[in-house]
């Protein structure tokens, strides 16, 4: 599943660094119909999480904060549910108290990137935002539909796009998308995808047609929106701007500035996206690093849930009715599965609550922090886990802090 998604979304790493000041970028573009003086957007992103991608100009923020609604490839957060974007788990090892630790003094990869980039990448960058402003988003397509073109190139069994070859395609890649040249980016992708016949119509061409006629039809309900998909799909005969530009859309490239004093719609957007879940059948209170996604489990038990997909950190809380035939201790040691030389802890906090906490070795987040949280009627099992830097960080504490029952 992590291979498809990487050679199908194209989730190339960004290195680099983005210029001030007025640029010949063409990754925004505002579109008008020759009737109507609405104006929405397309943006094209690379899914990617490193910091030189999210020096956006001021037009990025400015056209965010106008549209009424919020257009991706995807929904971003049906990934949550699906799957862990880290490459590979942290290696920890114990001293002789128990306490965790690592040599390793790197960060770890994940699929869109390292934990040395921003929390999300790109395009989940958009939909947390959206989420935590209340813009409606919607999906260009579903993950299921690009299951289906990965599963009919047989992406799973080709290696050629995690070889040698990949790693000039992420330099090429950047060095095009830096330059916001969107025509070379074309070429370039044409050339890529010509590894297996077919690929790059089904990949690109295809898609295209699929995503203007999605596009035209939201035009025509007269709302202002923001889309941003692959920057791939932007320029050539056959990509969206010209597509739209046949069918009698106005496409006007928006200049790529970055002023010295952020606008208006930039320090808004900036703002901490700190998202307060509330269950309101329990009391439960939980401080997100983004608003997460409420689970209804069979088991009866209600989980949120909330991923950093480009860091690869991944925040839960699942409620629990208490059951009258365990102790809070019995409780405890079913949900928490210390390592070896591992152990819990139970604490009491100001107000009295009784707390337990242990790092759990489960299977397949491996190594996480646990706590584990009592109401009268309620429990709750908190758990966070993540790379090599976010394990051995105070992150985990900090989350905990900020869930409670009221």
């Amino acid at each position: 599943m992590r291979f498809i998604f990487r050679s199908f979304l194209l989730l190339l790493p960004i290195l680099g660094t983005a210029q001030s000041g007025p640029q010949e970028k063409e990754l925004l573009w505002e579109i008008t119909h020759p009737n109507s003086q609405l104006k929405s957007y397309l943006f094209g992103t690379l899914h990617a999480n490193d910091r030189a991608l999210f020096a956006l100009s001021d037009s990025v923020y400015i056209a965010f904060d106008k549209a009424s609604k919020v257009i991706l490839e995807t929904d971003i957060y049906q990934l949550f549910t699906e799957f862990d974007t880290r490459n590979k788990l942290p290696q920890t090892r114990f001293d002789d108290q128990g306490k965790s630790y690592t040599n390793s003094e790197e960060s770890s990869k994940t699929l869109y990137g390292s934990e040395d980039g921003m929390p999300q990448f790109l395009d989940a960058y958009f939909q947390v935002l959206a989420a935590q402003f209340g813009k409606p988003v919607r999906a260009l397509e579903t993950i299921i539909d690009q299951y289906t073109l990965a599963i009919n190139f047989k992406l799973y069994e080709r290696d050629v796009f995690n070889n040698q070859i990949n790693s000039f395609t992420q330099d090429k890649m950047l060095e095009l998308y830096l330059r916001g040249d969107l025509e070379a980016l074309n070429r370039f992708m044409k050339s890529y995808l010509s590894v297996q016949e077919g690929l790059y119509e089904q990949i690109i061409v295809n898609r295209n047609l699929h995503i203007r006629d999605s596009l035209i039809e939201m035009l025509k309900l007269n709302e202002s929106f923001f889309c941003a998909v692959g920057a791939g799909h932007l320029g050539g005969d056959g990509g969206l701007i010209q597509l739209l530009h046949y069918k009698g859309y106005k496409m006007r490239p928006v200049q790529w500035q970055i002023s010295s004093v952020p606008v208006a719609s930039k320090t808004k957007l900036q703002k901490s996206t700190e998202y307060i879940q509330i269950d309101t059948p329990t009391g439960l209170v939980a401080k997100f690093p983004g608003k997460p996604i409420r689970i209804n489990q069979e088991d009866g038990s209600t989980r949120y849930l909330y991923r950093e997909l480009g860091q690869g950190n991944t925040y839960e809380v699942t409620i629990y009715p208490m059951d009258s035939l365990s102790s809070q201790d019995q409780i405890a040691r079913i949900y928490i599965n210390p390592p070896p030389s591992g152990k819990i802890t139970k604490k009491a906090l100001d107000n009295g609550t009784q707390i337990y906490q242990g790092l759990s070795d489960t299977y397949p987040e491996g190594l996480n922090h646990v706590q584990l949280i009592f109401s009268d009627t309620y429990f709750a099992v908190v758990k966070c886990y993540g790379g090599n830097k976010f394990l051995h960080s105070n992150r985990p504490q900090s989350f905990f802090e900020k869930v409670w029952f009221d």
